[in-house]
């Protein structure tokens, strides 16, 4: 794979190139993708991450090497949407189609990916549109540095069934402010059927509430962020 072309300016490719060590100074997860989100090359950090454990020690922003005597990471030609946890899949989907549509040149936000073991990957995003010598984006460049503490604990990977799909309905509700009577109307439950699911709920998220039950919902990945109403991921649904 041939080099990409950060920036017509010299002394803009080399900010990018210096920027680059210093995030790797930094111990971040630095990847580039092309403009389909295809991950196309990546540093150490993201391949501890994000790759299976039988792959080749390659090195800062390497390509994928054409040696057919070594394995390269297995996070190559991947889709970058398939390391984000669901429940903020959509939401940063958009803000990368605003970035290649030249809407913006770059954003920040908060992201949870999923590493090949299914433990999550709790920390903030940066991505930045890279142009070569046309007008759109040739490439993105993603750095994506790992929060701090015990954030990681509270979320879970999609892989875990937690719902059936009238739990699912329910938190919905709750989540979207109905109470027990238009909820049961809603689903054609008794008011008594609701109250048995809603405690059943409780005692699965381990929330004392339902207003501590919603935001447990949010902090753990089970409902999506960024959409209304409000809906529960299907990998979390049996």
């Amino acid at each position: 794979m041939e080099s990409l072309q950060l920036s017509e300016d010299p002394s803009t490719a080399r900010s990018a190139r210096a920027t680059v060590r210093g995030e790797e100074r930094a111990s971040v997860c630095i990847s580039v993708l092309d403009p389909a989100l295809t991950i196309r090359q990546a540093n150490q950090d993201f391949f501890r991450q994000f790759a299976s454990p039988i792959t080749s020690p390659a090195d800062i922003i390497a390509p994928p090497p054409s040696d057919s005597t070594t394995t390269a990471p297995d996070v190559f030609g991947r889709n970058f949407r398939d390391l984000v946890h669901p429940s903020v899949r959509q939401p940063l989907m958009r803000q990368f189609e605003r970035l290649l549509e030249g809407r913006r040149d770059r954003f920040a936000t908060p992201v949870v990916a999923l590493r090949p073991t299914g433990d999550v990957f709790n920390g903030s995003l940066t991505a930045a549109a890279v142009r070569g010598y046309g007008p759109d984006p040739s490439a993105v460049l993603v750095v994506m540095r790992s929060g701090q503490g015990s954030a990681d604990d509270g979320v879970v990977a999609p892989k875990r069934k937690l719902l059936s799909e009238i739990d699912a309905r329910i938190l919905e509700g709750i989540a979207a402010g109905l109470s027990t009577i238009p909820l049961a109307s809603r689903l054609y439950l008794s008011q008594h059927g609701v109250e048995y699911h809603v405690t059943g709920l409780l005692r699965k998220l381990k929330a004392p509430n339902r207003a501590a039950l919603v935001s447990r919902a949010y902090a753990m990945g089970v409902l999506t962020v960024g959409t209304w109403p409000p809906r529960v991921v299907d990998d979390f649904i049996k």
